[in-house]
């Protein structure tokens, strides 16, 4: 089953505001070098700076979230594993808003995203809303998988929730799941109409 990939110059803050610039920037750069790209490359292909990807890599700037969505393209990094980072930060407090349908979208082959309160990139939930578009587990090439937990309500329609060590689960509209997200999963519908979940993934 394929692993669920979601897909920036802004404003930045002082690395000293941002403690889980360090971890971001690693993650980045050891993608970056996995793909066998050099700064320039990397940066062209994510459309900014050789400069600017070189600070981050470095936390010696905090990337806007157009930014990170650029990279996460770029270098195919998986959602949890970069929008949920460090749960330590300095700020007590934080808000983040979303209109319903406004959220940013990211389709594959298997499901279709739409992230909700985007905005936070330091935070260690990740909430999104998914339609469940594949119709039968020989569409995943791969288990799903990443750290961390996961929770899942159904909003609509019915599924069957495949787990690497359990045997499928059917849950209809109303049913909810936790589970640990290291463990290789996936969903498909099973109702006539593909169905809709609410999954809030949490840092490992």
């Amino acid at each position: 089953m394929e692993p669920v990939q979601l897909e920036e110059s802004g404003i930045a803050i002082e690395a000293n505001e941002a403690p889980d610039g360090e971890v971001l920037g690693k993650m980045i750069r050891d993608a970056r070098k996995e793909k066998g790209l050099t700064l320039e490359e990397a940066a062209k292909a994510a459309a900014i700076g050789r400069s600017t990807l070189s600070k981050i890599e470095n936390n010696q700037t905090r990337p806007s979230f157009e930014i990170i969505r650029r990279l996460m393209q770029t270098l195919e990094l998986e959602t949890p594993q970069l929008f949920v980072q460090s749960a330590q930060s300095d700020i007590s407090g934080r808000r983040d808003f979303t209109r319903k349908g406004q959220g940013e979208h990211k389709e594959t082959p298997t499901y279709d995203h739409e992230l909700l309160c985007s905005e936070l990139t330091s935070k260690r939930m990740v909430p999104y809303i998914s339609t469940i578009k594949a119709r039968d587990v020989t569409e995943f090439e791969s288990w799903v998988r990443h750290r961390g937990e996961e929770f899942m309500f159904v909003l609509s329609g019915e599924l069957t929730l495949y787990t690497e060590h359990y045997r499928p689960l059917k849950m209809q509209a109303g049913d909810s799941v936790y589970y640990d997200s290291g463990m290789g999963h996936g969903c498909v519908s099973t109702s006539e109409e593909d169905a809709t979940v609410l999954w809030v993934s949490l840092e490992g």
